[in-house]
């Protein structure tokens, strides 16, 4: 596979470096320049630039800490960066961009009881948001029941608690699961979720090939970041690849694989290792569907990817723009994708979580707003606004409709969607989108070494001996030392500390929801077919074991049979057993 050369000039340009005819070198700040010999008023500004007196109580780097030039100009760009809607989709996707169609305001929720999530959801399609994200709680995540020991004290706080198909059922009273675009950030347990999801569809009477969302179904990046798998890896990249076929082939517009770098970056990765951690993991689970004998154009437009918006404005916006190119470049040139569909990089976003602070709450508004411009300019198909008090609590009402109005004045009153990628042709911009590129191709060498020429392999082999979770530990670990270096500044944390802010009315979850889930999954258990269910449990043990058997298929009918999750899972840890992280530091 080639790639255009797309090299930064702080990386052609070492400082100190001689010997180039008709031009100089000089020390900018930000790292080497190039200045044209002929180019006067260069020079007069660079005279200037360097008598000025510079902040000494910062330093001029990104986020992610990546050297910052003063200036940008037409030297520092090595290509041309193509029309939105055109390969290789450095501006996006979509020839017509925002102009033919808004991103999918899509706020993240779900948390107590399936009747007060579904209260929730209708409270937000009311106040015009057009896609629901569903938010689970722990136990949840997990894959335990509310009853299970473990779950106790953790229902429905972080999310909303599931525990059968007669909670997915509640969930979605009264809303039309056909005529609404779903996301479901699960992981671990995704297929169960997803089958409960089915087969309520199917109780509602909809057309299941007309189903549109997304299940995020990305194990990889629990084993790198969140660290909420249930089996090892290779039974779970079985379920994965059930998913990614029964969509290809029952449900073509739904997304059956959100790839995830959201959690990479909340566990502390700098811009360049979520972008090449999460593609990467993206590229193995296109080798995962090619191992399974599937063609390659049948299951990559299924393919999404959810990544995280931080405060670095302008770092954040070329990492979505090298995210783009690079999928599109790999999938056409590695992987002989032949469909345009194949070659398109789609993506939601959330603003950064990590990125709020408990003193002074209202801050949070402002640099939620900063994320979501960022992710908009740089081009998401749908996004997340975090509210000002989640770094406390789950959102209030109040707070939840803030962050929604958010996302709705920059797509009505900015105007900044008027134009198609508006920072397109930026010197900074571009400079930053190849220096971002770059660092993130120099990962994939990286993987692709560790698993001799596999993608997937390197992948698993990075788990295994923790680079991932080395990596994202040393760069927070940098970050943090630049905090309390005060190199860094994050507002009303280690400057501008004095403030008259209270901290708002949150949101609490009380007992009484777990023992009110308690008694529903009780009365489940009671009520259904016994030797139905028996059956599907059954039916579930044989899949284990049977590599040819359709694990989705036979799990929308263990949901059919009211089957718990938790009954699932244990079911499949009889087979597959558990998996245990090995020690990394």
């Amino acid at each position: 596979m080639t790639k255009t050369a797309s090299v930064a000039p702080w990386s052609r340009w070492e400082q100190g470096q001689s010997g180039v005819a008709g031009a100089e070198l000089a020390d900018s700040g930000g790292g080497a320049k190039l200045v044209s010999m002929g180019d006067e008023s260069k020079r007069r500004w660079l005279e200037r630039y360097e008598a000025a007196a510079l902040r000494s109580d910062t330093d001029f780097d990104t986020l992610s800490s990546v050297p910052v030039e003063p200036l940008y100009g037409p030297d520092d760009v090595d290509e041309s960066i193509g029309m939105p809607g055109e390969y290789p989709f450095t501006r996006g996707i979509y020839p017509s961009g925002y102009r033919g169609r808004l991103w999918t305001m899509r706020q993240f929720s779900g948390f107590g009881s399936p009747e007060q999530t579904n209260d929730r959801f209708k409270f937000l399609l009311e106040q015009g948001q057009n896609g629901l994200s569903v938010a689970f709680d722990m136990p949840t995540l997990m894959g335990r029941d509310s009853d299970d020991p473990m779950s106790e004290g953790e229902v429905g706080r972080c999310g909303v608690a599931i525990d059968s198909l007669a909670d997915m059922e509640v969930l979605f009273s009264g809303i039309d699961i056909e005529a609404v675009t779903t996301s479901m950030t699960i992981s671990g347990p995704a297929p169960m979720l997803f089958a409960f999801y089915v087969a309520a569809a199917e109780k509602q009477g909809a057309d299941i090939s007309e189903l549109g969302g997304t299940c995020q179904t990305d194990i990889l990046k629990e084993y790198i970041a969140q660290k909420e798998w249930l089996f090892p890896p290779e039974p779970h990249l079985r379920l994965t690849a059930d998913m990614m076929e029964y969509c290809a082939r029952e449900i073509p517009k739904y997304h059956p694989l959100s790839i995830s770098g959201y959690h990479i970056r909340e566990a502390g990765s700098t811009a360049a290792q979520e972008l090449a951690f999460t593609v990467a993991s993206g590229f193995a689970h296109v080798e995962l569907g090619m191992r399974r004998g599937l063609d390659v154009d049948d299951f990559a437009p299924g393919i999404s990817f959810f990544f995280n918006s931080h405060i670095d404005f302008f770092e954040e916006i070329a990492k979505f723009r090298a995210a783009r190119r690079i999928w599109a470049r790999w999938m056409k040139e590695r992987y002989g994708a032949r469909k345009e569909r194949s070659w398109m990089l789609k993506f939601h976003t959330q603003t950064a979580g990590v990125s709020l602070t408990a003193p002074q709450p209202y801050n949070n508004v402002v640099r939620t707003t900063t994320e979501a411009l960022a992710a908009v300019l740089g081009g998401t198909q749908s996004l997340h606004t975090n509210s000002l008090d989640e770094v406390v609590a789950l959102p209030t009402e109040e707070s939840v409709e803030i962050a929604l109005r958010t996302q709705q004045i920059i797509a009505h009153e900015t105007e900044v969607t008027n134009v198609i990628d508006p920072l397109g042709g930026s010197w900074f911009v571009e400079a930053l989108t190849d220096r971002i590129e770059d660092e993130a191709e120099n990962y994939f060498s990286r993987v692709e070494q560790m698993g001799d020429g596999s993608i997937l392999d390197g992948m698993l082999a990075g788990i295994e001996d923790g680079y991932f979770q080395k990596e994202i530990a040393d760069a927070a670990f940098k970050y943090q030392q630049l905090l309390e270096r005060d190199r860094k500044v994050i507002v009303g944390i280690n400057r501008f500390t004095k403030s008259s802010q209270a901290m708002p009315e949150i949101l609490l979850i009380g007992p009484e929801i777990e023992e009110r889930q308690k008694k529903t999954v009780a009365e489940v258990r009671a009520n259904r077919d016994a030797k139905r269910a028996e059956a599907a449990i059954e039916a579930l043990r044989d899949m284990a074991t049977d590599d040819s058997r359709d694990s989705v298929a036979v799990m929308v009918e263990a949901a059919k049979a009211y089957v718990t999750l938790g009954e699932m899972v244990e079911t499949l840890k009889e087979t597959w057993g558990v998996y245990t992280e090995p020690p990394m530091f």
